[in-house]
């Protein structure tokens, strides 16, 4: 096998050349004295087709029973192919077997999400895994690249912390060296410091909530960049949330198109979405909860859901019925999947169904002064068409640094960002207390050490100007950007309650 060796994803470049392409067998089929063996390399996937011939005939019937995710070596002339994935195919000459796989436990075959994530080392193969890694890749490279080309530090800022930055409920306690210390929630009480220093910063990396919660937004290890900026103020930072948004959004439309179709994420959503981004007030919120329109939506969601459910039932009793006189194994096969994705979706809806009247009444009752909940945001997010900041929360549920507004006391210069189509909050953000005598008095107030704070409050001591930053969660924008309905997808070894193997 002396030829060239290229990936995958540059077929399109050596249209009728012997090359050698280098992977592992994604599944096969074969045909009479044909097989088709669908190869990835990580790049991309193609279609192999091995012909039978008395020279080969030893080596075809080697290549006919190998296992699938079986690695292996496939020469052969490219040639193009528009019904096949990726447009080309591999007219193979030659095989080289590295090693015989056996038993591979995630088969075409559909399993439960229980299954997955304890097979997570081996679930990242998949194809749907396979393309959501590389939409989080380019959305990682759009992060970097939107503060780089601004004139932001990056500042690495400590995994262990003293003291809480986002409330002691939640944090993870861990023995440093005989002294208690948390793992950190945010980076940024230090990044604020770099900020007195360079003016415009950012921090990068893992962040860690301890919330006892199993909904499908949350994570106990999530990644959150975070910028921070001296002398903002709250429209400033809104202005930089949305083009930082943008930005991402239009990267990722341009450098991931073929892996949103194959997660089949409508991208038109996105693509419309423009400048500016809608601004409602928290109080503003409130009303919007307690309107006619929010339940007119959630009556309207019922009754759309309560269809979907009737047609999926429908269509499945079809693909049972299609699935009992279908000839060929391949055809079964496909419709056992479809069967259990439909059951999967039916158990979903069938949730769903259970909880709208109950969020309509969440809704209808919420209360000025509650913090927004996953059902609220749902709400608030669902009657926009593009993403909402919604500003100016009660003081006495956010966190103690947030600076109160100076026309409304209640309430504080803060933000979140709520994505569209009921995605939820994606970013928080608010403008800092910069009052050494104010932030003293909140953290007396809420009962916090003193002495935890005192680097923190040198900071208001020695230069204090107005300042403030948000942060963004990766994998929450990666599920919107991606239309992945649970979060525990969008990063490769997700850390939940309860859910720590791999």
């Amino acid at each position: 096998m002396e030829m060239k060796s290229i990936r995958i994803n540059e077929m399109g470049r050596h249209v009728g050349e012997e090359v050698l392409l280098k992977g592992w067998l994604n599944n096969s089929r074969a045909g009479g004295k044909v097989q088709f063996l669908m190869v990835r390399d990580g790049s991309g996937l193609c279609q192999a087709v091995m012909e039978k011939s008395e020279a080969s005939a030893e080596l075809f019937d080697e290549v006919k029973h190998l296992g699938q995710e079986s690695s292996l070596w496939v020469a052969g002339v490219v040639r193009e192919e528009p019904r096949s994935v990726g447009g080309y195919e591999l007219a193979v000459s030659d095989v080289r077997i590295i090693h015989k796989t056996e038993d591979y436990p995630i088969t075409p075959k559909p399993h439960g999400p229980d299954f997955l994530l304890k097979n997570r080392h081996l679930h990242l193969r998949s194809r749907k895994q396979w393309a959501l890694a590389r939409v989080r890749h380019s959305v990682i490279e759009a992060i970097r690249d939107f503060f780089n080309s601004n004139d932001f530090i990056l500042i690495d800022t400590p995994i262990f912390a003293p003291a809480a930055g986002e409330g002691e409920q939640t944090l993870f306690n861990v023995d440093y060296f005989g002294e208690e210390v948390a793992l950190a929630q945010t980076g940024q009480l230090y990044l604020e410091a770099a900020a007195l220093s360079h003016g415009k910063v950012y921090c990068f990396g893992p962040t860690f909530r301890a919330e006892k919660s199993k909904t499908r937004r949350h994570l106990t290890e999530f990644w959150m960049v975070e910028p921070e900026i001296a002398y903002v103020d709250l429209n400033g930072l809104l202005e930089v949330a949305e083009n930082f948004i943008t930005h991402i959004i239009q990267h990722t439309l341009k450098r991931r198109r073929d892996e949103l179709e194959i997660l089949e994420r409508d991208t038109a959503d996105l693509e419309k979405i423009q400048l500016p981004f809608y601004r409602l007030s928290y109080s503003d919120a409130v009303d919007l909860l307690h309107s006619e329109k929010a339940q007119g939506f959630l009556q309207g969601q019922l009754e759309e859901k309560q269809g979907q459910l009737e047609q999926l039932q429908s269509s499945i009793e079809q693909w049972t019925q299609e699935q009992e006189s279908a000839k060929k194994q391949w055809q079964k096969d496909k419709l056992t999947h479809q069967i259990a994705q439909g059951h999967e979706q039916v158990s979903e809806l069938t949730e769903q169904i259970k909880n709208i009247p109950h969020h309509m009444e969440l809704a209808k009752n919420f209360k000025w002064g509650k913090d927004l909940g996953g059902s609220d945001e749902t709400i608030i997010s669902n009657l926009h068409d593009r993403p909402v900041f919604v500003h100016r929360y009660p003081k006495e549920v956010k966190a103690f640094y947030m600076k109160p507004d100076e026309e409304d006391s209640r309430v504080v210069m803060n933000f979140d960002c709520l994505a569209p189509q009921g995605y939820g909050e994606i970013i928080g953000g608010s403008m800092r207390e910069d009052s050494y005598e104010a932030l003293l008095g909140r953290i007396r107030e809420l009962g916090y050490e003193e002495a935890d704070y005192q680097w923190y409050l040198d900071l208001r001591r020695y230069g204090s100007v107005p300042h403030g930053g948000f942060g963004l969660g990766v994998e929450r924008t990666v599920a919107w950007l991606s239309g992945t309905r649970h979060i525990r997808e969008t990063i490769a070894y997700p850390r939940m309650m309860g859910k720590i193997y791999p």
